[in-house]
């Protein structure tokens, strides 16, 4: 293992991971992987007024389905913990006041009703206000109270926060493995709080002092932390770590199905498809929001789209296992644009991944939809199915609906169906053709085809029109796998039965 590459997935437990946040852990596992390092999860968890019960284990749930297991992490533990940013508490304030002390940041006694009157003040002339170089020098700060009052106000317990002090109309200079160089002026940023009295770090100081004292080496998060990096950068440099400072990848943007926009949970209840790894039920509301898992979906069909979702790996190839993404990931493949989410081409996908899957993986899996319809049959027998329904579902809840008729008689025929296949010589036809049947022996699908076949040549009739008909009195509508198939499963008693009841059925 490569000690030396570090990355990290350092999600926040206010709710659901949502599949943007998947596949930044996604993307910090194959670097990780693919250069043999360290993949560690961390808990954000500084900001106590979003936390939500329940949302750490879903998190640490979802990359265990999608098999993106941390090397470090809460549960894991490591040299590096704790993991979880509420644990690391103590150690954010020194930091803070080193910060102060070397000038790169000041103390901030501004009340939220001074600081809320000034931004009426500034909307009233059509103006933003913004906590930078160009006010703090009339602001309730340390920058412009005497030092003596400071130590006096902190004493008495006014509340402050800390914040970092960018120099006036400078620029900062960065790089970034996905964008190249990236140059902010720093008239554009406000002087970020670090830190508030209440002894909580803000998730930008919590994150530089977490990430530097993890020895993380690179940071591969979402483009929405961008406009961080100016702030993430200096505190680097003002801590004098310029040197051990990580490389950062910024991916890009999951789009809208329609390309517009970021991919939210409103898109996915108005589209009808997930935006969830797992099923998420609101501990507040109650409100269910539907996940992959629990939609039918392999976790390798997901990681598999998710991948592909801002990386490309220069091939015509589409479908990997993880071990090909981990083999084949670089960061210099991710795009700087955003990629549009393709809700058929996830089931592409799903679809893709289950025909991949071997005959006997998915024995089980069919096991438990039957037996939940109470029907109890040997894994042999479940097996010689498999082949059969495989190539018709894309999700594993569809077993049922494409194999039922292989367990239950059609209980009623489809009109439509009936209108167009069913004809006046039909039913002789039809009885006929079970006469021949039954008399087939042995009685397996081939031997079934080849009298069927000679039977419809013969007599020269419609092969569509005669075998159509049959698959109406088999299964009850214009639907299902192959005939002889299901003739051999069901058996010769069965089919005549079935075909028997069926004339008499469609007749009246």
């Amino acid at each position: 293992m490569n000690q030396n590459i570090r990355v990290r997935f350092a999600p926040s437990p206010t709710g659901p991971l949502h599949i943007g946040g998947l596949r930044t852990a996604l993307f910090n596992y194959l670097f990780a992987r693919k250069h043999g390092g360290v993949f560690v999860l961390r808990i954000e968890d500084t900001d106590q007024t979003r936390f939500v019960k329940g949302a750490e284990d879903y998190i640490v749930e979802s990359l265990d389905w999608c098999g993106l297991t941390p090397d470090e992490g809460p549960r894991q533990g490591g040299g590096f913990g704790p993991y979880r940013q509420s644990e690391r508490k103590s150690q954010y304030k020194s930091y803070a006041l080193q910060l102060i002390e070397n000038g790169h940041a000041y103390y901030a006694f501004d009340t939220p009703e001074e600081l809320d009157s000034l931004r009426k003040d500034h909307e009233s002339r059509g103006e933003t206000f913004v906590y930078d170089a160009r006010v703090r020098g009339s602001l309730r700060n340390s920058l412009t109270l005497e030092s003596g009052e400071v130590d006096r106000m902190i004493a008495s317990g006014t509340p402050y926060v800390i914040r970092f002090r960018f120099e006036p109309d400078a620029e900062i200079l960065m790089q970034d493995l996905v964008r190249g160089e990236v140059v902010v002026n720093t008239s554009t940023l406000d002087d970020k709080i670090l830190f508030k009295s209440d002894g909580m770090p803000t998730y930008h100081l919590a994150n530089v002092v977490d990430d530097n004292l993890m020895a993380i080496s690179h940071v591969i998060r979402g483009e929405e932390w961008l406009p961080s990096l100016p702030l993430h950068v200096s505190l680097y440099r003002a801590f004098g770590w310029e040197h051990l400072m990580p490389k950062f990848a910024h991916l890009p943007l999951i789009l809208k199905p329609a390309g517009k926009g970021k991919l939210s949970k409103r898109d996915g209840e108005k589209g009808g498809f997930p935006v969830f790894p797992l099923e998420w039920k609101d501990p507040v509301s109650g409100e269910i929001s539907p996940g992959y898992r629990e939609e039918g979906y392999l976790p390798e069909g997901c990681i598999n789209m998710l991948a592909l979702l801002g990386w490309n790996p220069g091939t015509e190839q589409e479908l990997f296992t993880l071990d090909e993404l981990i083999n084949e990931f670089q960061l210099e493949k991710v795009g700087r644009s955003g990629s549009r989410f393709d809700p058929e081409k996830t089931k592409w996908f799903n679809h893709q991944h289950i025909q991949g899957m071997r005959d006997e993986e998915l024995i089980p899996a069919f096991q438990s939809v039957i037996k939940a319809k109470g029907i109890d049959l040997e894994d042999s027998r479940v097996g010689t199915l498999v082949p059969i329904i495989k190539p018709r579902i894309d999700f594993i809840h569809e077993l049922w609906e494409e194999s039922w008729f292989f367990f239950h008689a059609p209980e009623s025929y489809d009109p439509a169906v009936i209108k167009k296949r069913w004809k006046e010589d039909t039913p002789e036809k039809m009885e006929k053709l079970a006469g021949a049947i039954e008399g087939c022996e042995p009685f397996t699908a081939e031997s079934v085809e080849t009298v069927v076949k000679e039977l419809i040549t013969s007599n020269e009739w419609g092969m569509g029109a005669i075998m159509n008909a049959w698959r109406l009195l088999l299964v009850g509508a214009a639907k299902g796998p192959g005939l002889f198939d299901l003739a051999a499963f069901l058996g010769r008693d069965e089919v005549a039965g079935r075909m028997k009841k069926g004339i008499n059925e469609i007749d009246k």
